[in-house]
């Protein structure tokens, strides 16, 4: 069985606070997330091993993006997320 049907998916956005490596900025970015929360139980035709694994599941959150652009109107540079986890359990 697929460890996707153990999760249900949905994106979110929360706020982080970058800092520019550029203009040295410090703002506030929405960053998207993929959560994938686990289901209340097993899905059909599961046998042994699935449900073990089911069992160690945990609900978590994947970051999707990997790039902000700065929102200095001079600065205006894309630059690479640093400091943020890229992922988290719920």
């Amino acid at each position: 069985m697929d460890e996707r049907a153990y999760y249900s998916e949905s994106q979110t956005t929360k706020p982080a606070v970058l800092n520019c490596p550029y203009c040295r900025s410090a703002e506030t970015y929405e960053l998207r997330w993929m959560v994938r929360k686990k289901k209340d139980r097993l899905p059909g035709g599961a046998d042994e091993r699935d449900r073990a694994k089911f069992a160690k599941a945990q609900s978590y959150m994947v970051l999707l993006d990997d790039k902000a652009s700065c929102k200095n109107l001079r600065c205006r540079r894309p630059f690479d997320i640093s400091g943020v986890k890229t992922m988290a359990f719920i």
